[in-house]
């Protein structure tokens, strides 16, 4: 088989410390979605923070350990549906044009220019794979694995809620790829590079990130801000406005539901189960203590800093 990708470095026996420095030297097919705006799980501040070695690597979640677990379980079950067999390519592939486009890919298919990206999903994602359907995170993925291997097709492998198998031929498509290099490219240079974070967006990645470039206010100082200013003050409004309206919404059906108990601890609608249960737990008195020994609670007592955000 032949491919257009230089190896960037194996990963043959690679730490996960290691792989994970790794990655930091380019884009890789699971970054794009986040770059792009269309992931669930991640945004492009958070990449950006990862790719400049700001961002501390998060603890893989239950959905991504057992994804990792069954990798080999839908590649089985993929060459034993299609008769294809398939080989992992032990190493971080680059682009031989565009050095920070990287890619560490499941499998390539032996004897076909071919490769497999294998996935899992939860009962609740199946309809986003019904009939020729695939996620747009996931189409973003293979297109950039087509663009950094040269290969003209990619096919990806699902086992849907431990039960559903799908298995997909996604052909390689240039103009998507143009989008993707282009897309990349910016993110790379002009944000990466010069370390110049991207929009800022209402992720938990920004909210840090900003707490971080500015962890502490100038005492005293006033400035007037731009006139752009003005649409993110409507929207705050206007959040803060519906988000009190759903609180009071939310509060008023869940006091209605607790009049219904009365002083049941469950109540089952259908196969749906609300409870109100009685609970106690013990909590720490500061005040007590600090009262009590205040010497001691001022030796352990520390100091914090952080900034409040009011508009008025």
């Amino acid at each position: 088989m032949s491919m257009a990708a230089e190896v960037l470095v194996s990963t043959r026996d690679m730490s996960r410390e290691a792989w994970l420095q790794a990655r930091t030297q380019g884009i890789g097919g699971s970054d794009v979605a986040a770059i792009a705006g269309l992931s669930r799980w991640k945004s492009p501040v958070q990449v950006y923070l990862e790719k400049i070695g700001e961002a501390q690597p998060e603890e893989a979640g239950e959905a991504a350990y057992w994804g990792t677990v069954l990798e080999d379980v839908v590649a089985a079950e993929f060459t034993r549906r299609t008769g294809l067999k398939v080989r992992r390519r032990n190493a971080i592939l680059r682009h031989p044009e565009y050095p920070w486009m990287i890619a560490n890919v499941d499998r390539l298919v032996v004897g076909q220019e071919a490769g497999l990206e294998c996935k899992t999903a939860s009962e609740y994602l199946r309809d986003e794979w019904v009939e020729d359907r695939i996620p747009d995170a996931y189409m973003l993925q293979v297109q950039h694995y087509m663009a950094v291997t040269g290969l003209p097709k990619w096919w990806i492998a699902v086992l849907i809620g431990g039960n559903k198998f799908v298995h997909k031929c996604v052909e390689r498509d240039d103009t998507i790829i143009q989008c993707l290099i282009d897309l990349e490219r910016d993110f790379w240079n002009n944000h990466v590079v010069p370390k110049i974070p991207p929009a800022f967006d209402g992720s938990e990645a920004s909210t840090e990130l900003l707490s971080a470039l500015y962890p502490t206010s100038k005492p005293g100082t006033a400035i007037e801000l731009p006139p752009d200013a003005e649409k993110w003050l409507r929207q705050y409004e206007e959040a803060a406005a519906d988000e009190k309206a759903a609180s009071e919404r939310k509060e008023e059906a869940a006091n209605q539901l607790k009049a219904l108990l009365a002083d049941n601890e469950v109540g089952w609608i259908g196969d749906r189960k609300v409870t109100w249960k009685s609970v106690s737990s013990m909590r720490f008195d500061t005040k007590a203590f600090k009262e009590q020994y205040p010497d001691l609670y001022t030796q352990f007592a520390k100091p914090s800093e952080s900034r409040r955000f009011t508009v008025k």
